[in-house]
């Protein structure tokens, strides 16, 4: 059953959906640029927690800081990164054992910053990391990363600059290709639950 939820940080009050399971696994799941138009309702937001979730895992969404109802102003990555940590706590406080960080697009790109700069994560999966839109150059090392996802047309988060990255990390996440897919997973909804419930 979802519940809507409000996550502290800070003076920020960030809106949030959790969907308790069976399990005291939990994933975060961060959404693409708000900028854009990116928000937790985002379809591919909501394939990865209904794949989460059907693999016995409470999911929570939120929206980060300035975004729709969740107070404050974008912050361009920096606050964002707080924003995910306040959502880690949130569900460390709710008895959540193991978490796992999962984010598409922009979400990845704010997840890579935390990953790198160490925190207590069970996995870290990527769905199109926008290395071809956001540079990642400052990103080191990605540890705890198990699952990357990327679409063979994705322009945004090109296959081979993401190969590259794995490459430069010094990682062996399973690494997906969609084919005839792009950066909005138009028509690929499916096959991207299908590899995310197997990586499960």
């Amino acid at each position: 059953m979802e519940s809507n939820i409000a996550i502290k940080c800070g003076n920020i009050k960030l809106e949030g959906i959790l969907q308790k399971n069976t399990s005291a696994n939990a994933v975060i799941i961060c959404h693409p640029h708000p900028l854009y138009g990116g928000n937790m309702d985002n379809p591919v937001v909501m394939t990865i927690a209904a794949s989460f979730f059907e693999k016995g895992f409470a999911t929570l969404r939120f929206n980060f800081r300035g975004t729709c109802n969740s107070t404050g102003m974008f912050d361009h990555g920096k606050g964002e990164q707080e924003d995910i940590r306040a959502a880690m706590s949130f569900l460390v406080e709710k008895g959540y054992q193991k978490i796992c960080l999962a984010g598409y697009s922009f979400g990845a790109r704010i997840n890579a910053s935390v990953v790198s700069k160490g925190c207590d994560i069970k996995d870290h999966i990527m769905v199109s990391p926008p290395v071809g839109f956001m540079s990642f150059d400052d990103i080191e090392k990605m540890p705890c990363t198990g699952l990357i996802v990327t679409g063979a047309n994705d322009e945004i988060a090109p296959k081979d600059m993401v190969q590259a990255h794995i490459n430069r990390w010094k990682i062996n996440p399973q690494y997906e290709i969609i084919k005839d897919c792009d950066h909005f997973y138009s028509g690929c909804l499916e096959r991207l639950n299908a590899i995310l419930t197997d990586y499960l």
